[in-house]
């Protein structure tokens, strides 16, 4: 999926910090592809990106309005289909990675059509996924879980990437959510697939390969969120993946949307992860553990990561604040031995 840039990303009238992911990806891992945030003056956060409207955004060189929101049930507000029309009356092309469609609204597509635009909507998997079969397959493959969601596993993933890469080690990040697929311009939308057909889809996007490199995979969700649990499943299942890596945002109260529901234990979420990983990779094993450390200071920070891995026998960092050389050195420590 090939998505014209530059782009201008949309905060909108969002209140809420994790629904803000897709914006926040783009402006942290293509911040060179990004002229400028269009956020309303009720919306609290800024990426500290230039602030502009659709006429203000098209003047400076966009090309595409990414509506950068992920809510629950991934439906468009009102507000937010306004600002879209707005955007396509100056010029842009829309992207969007909710579970509504921009196809499938008739003002979209009427106007698009009439400015002579494309909407591009990021969570439309092909149509031709096949359905697992979780036959050993050659590669090396790492997937990073997590206790809830929205917790890190895609910039861990991206971080671990860069590692690998730094030190001359081939790696491929490979996305399965909207932000990472915009960030990486393709992947799938693991969480828009048929139910039947996840393991494959993953099968399909991290197939066999022998050059000994590394297919890094995005994780989704979370195996104890009552919500997402399914999607985890299948993805642990599809991934056959020797090496995990769990990722945890230690400040969070309970689940992400459902304060009736704890976090899970660090240490219950660990060994959960390997039992249903073991169905198709009966040797894996955890190789660190990734703390969304944003919260606290950094000398808290480094007590917490230190505890944790202590706690764990695991390597832990927060990969993005402090780098993800511990865990990296352990998973090719661990390749060595295994080999």
């Amino acid at each position: 999926m090939t998505i014209p840039a530059p782009y201008l990303l949309y905060l909108g009238h969002s209140d809420d910090e994790f629904g803000l992911k897709t914006s926040r990806g783009l402006a942290t891992f293509r911040r060179e592809d990004c002229v400028g945030e269009w956020r309303h003056d009720d919306c609290p956060f800024s990426f500290d990106l230039p602030r502009m409207d659709a006429a203000a955004g098209a003047a400076a060189g966009a090309r595409t309005l990414v509506l950068g929101i992920a809510n629950a049930g991934g439906r468009f507000p009102e507000w937010m289909m306004a600002d879209a029309l707005a955007a396509i009356a100056a010029g842009m092309n829309l992207a969007c990675g909710l579970h509504q469609r921009l196809k499938d609204e008739p003002r979209l597509v009427q106007a698009a059509k009439a400015a002579g635009v494309q909407l591009f909507d990021i969570r439309d998997p092909r149509r031709d996924l096949p359905v697992g079969n979780g036959k050993k397959r050659a590669g090396k493959r790492l997937l990073t879980v997590g206790t809830d969601c929205s917790v890190g596993k895609m910039y861990t993933t991206l971080c671990l990437r860069d590692a690998l890469r730094s030190r001359g080690v081939t790696a491929d990040f490979r996305a399965t959510g909207q932000t990472g697929i915009l960030i990486a311009g393709d992947g799938v939308p693991l969480d828009a697939v048929v139910a039947d057909f996840i393991a494959g889809a993953i099968e399909d996007l991290a197939p066999a390969r022998t050059d000994n490199g590394w297919d890094l995979i995005e994780g989704q969700g979370s195996l104890f969120h009552p919500a997402f649990a399914g999607v985890s499943t299948g993805l642990l299942h599809g991934a056959q993946a020797e090496a995990l890596v769990m990722c945890h945002d230690p400040s969070r109260p309970h689940m992400r949307g459902l304060p009736h529901f704890p976090l899970v234990d660090l240490a219950e979420c660990i060994e959960a992860n390997l039992r249903v990983a073991r169905l198709t990779s009966p040797d894996v094993r955890f190789v660190g553990i990734a703390l969304n450390t944003s919260k606290y200071g950094e000398d808290e920070a480094f007590r917490l990561l230190a505890a944790t891995a202590d706690e764990h026998g695991l390597p832990c960092t927060d990969p993005f604040r402090f780098g993800a050389d511990t865990i990296i050195d352990h998973l090719l420590a661990a390749d060595v031995a295994y080999a």
